[in-house]
């Protein structure tokens, strides 16, 4: 014999299975991207093309690391990495004067980062791309 409630219970099952699936689908695409290890970047500006090499270490969503190049020179870094979004910030040393460096950007399904840089506070801009 059937409960005249067994629809709606039912219903409400099925809405909150719904439910866990689309969070937990969610949830998996807001994972935080893993970029530990050694990278090389490719950076345009109007100054030209160069090519950093940039290590970065990973402790859940803190960066640390080393920034290497011909422009800026050897800098310790520091970052945040939330899901795909990646910020690495360090001060470079130019003619003597300290300078804030900003790069910004995501990385993609395929592990490339890209994204855009900051040097100066607006004096200098350009973009990136990183590879392992």
């Amino acid at each position: 014999m059937r409960d005249a409630h067994t629809p709606r219970v039912l219903g409400i099952l099925l809405v909150g299975m719904m439910a866990f699936t689309l969070v937990s689908a969610e949830q998996a695409s807001a994972q935080t991207a893993d970029v530990a290890g050694a990278w090389t970047l490719t950076v345009s500006t109007d100054n030209g093309i160069t090519n950093p090499s940039l290590t970065l270490v990973q402790d859940g969503e803190t960066l640390t690391g080393h920034y290497s190049s011909e422009a800026l020179g050897e800098n310790d870094i520091r970052g945040t990495v939330s899901g795909s979004s990646v910020t690495i910030r360090f001060m470079a040393d130019l003619q003597g004067q300290g300078v804030p460096v900003v790069y910004s950007g995501t990385v993609d399904a395929e592990g490339k980062m890209s994204g855009s840089l900051d040097i100066a506070d607006g004096m200098l801009g350009g973009t990136f791309t990183g590879t392992r």
